[in-house]
């Protein structure tokens, strides 16, 4: 089942807030979250804590890709900051591989409380929602469906619409043809895709199931001919930041856009926001 098509007056904007985008942490480097219309977070890297209290409070579903600790580290900190002052639990959605490493490592008594059993297992402060590729899920007028993505342990990436053409997100990924297969398939509005490596680092990032520019190109070479839409750059490591986006540029111009461009490609920045 894919994203359902709806019907012109079912449409909205779909606000899309980066709260961080970095590969690790250091000044303003801020690690994977990205914030959807104020209520429904996509990671919970350490960019969560620019949130103020009251947007925690808002978050009501948080669908996580992965179980690394950049892409979660956030997760029990929040639950603490607001937990008492919610009314319902807060719902998180994962696949049974990214739950499992949660509870095992995370909300295991020991390294954080397991607040799907606290203050009750009838009332908890958090309730798991095991979810799967290709799955697509409705939280209101957003519809997410879950996409396939290719890394060292179980991850999903995410396409997400209110009706106006999808926002994508590949995830922690490495080369990934089912993921094209599904987004060609799609109205995407904009693409945010990994390239964690630089070239010199191109064997690491192979080995750890990351892109790097050379394997970037050979990704967007799966972009269908007939579909053109921007594409943001992240989880970049800070120290390789400028390295990686000077290689991509070997391959692609970022700007000025022109008839000579073969993609619209910019680098992400934490702070950013997209109305789709």
């Amino acid at each position: 089942m894919g994203l359902p098509i709806l019907k012109p007056n079912e449409t909205s904007a779909l606000k899309v807030r980066v709260l961080g985008c970095s590969g690790t942490i250091a000044r303003d480097c801020r690690t994977t979250s990205f914030l959807i219309d104020g209520d429904l977070l996509i990671d919970a890297g350490t960019g969560v804590g620019d949130l103020t209290l009251d947007e925690m409070r808002r978050v009501d579903q948080v669908l996580l890709t992965h179980s690394h600790l950049d892409h979660v580290a956030a997760l029990p900190l929040m639950v603490d900051s607001v937990a008492s002052q919610r009314t319902q639990p807060l719902n998180i959605f994962a696949l049974e591989g990214t739950i499992a490493a949660l509870k095992a490592h995370i909300f295991n008594d020991v390294i954080w409380p397991d607040f799907s059993r606290i203050p009750s297992v009838a009332a908890p402060f958090v309730r798991f929602h095991t979810i799967e590729i290709g799955q697509v899920l409705a939280f209101g007028d957003k519809w997410v469906e879950v996409l396939p993505a290719v890394h060292t342990v179980p991850a999903a990436g995410y396409a997400v619409s209110a009706g106006r053409g999808a926002w994508v997100f590949s995830g922690d990924t490495e080369r990934n043809p089912a993921f094209w297969q599904r987004v060609n398939q799609l109205d995407v509005a904009m693409l945010f895709i990994e390239t964690a490596f630089s070239n010199r680092e191109k064997e690491l990032a192979r080995r750890s199931l990351h892109l790097s520019p050379l394997s970037l190109a050979q990704e967007l070479d799966c972009i269908a001919k007939d579909k053109r839409y921007p594409i943001y750059i992240t989880h970049t490591k800070p120290a390789e930041t400028e390295m990686i986006m000077s290689e991509i540029q070997c391959f692609d111009q970022t700007l000025p856009f022109g008839p000579h461009v073969t993609h619209d490609i910019h680098w992400l920045r934490a702070g950013q926001e997209f109305a789709l």
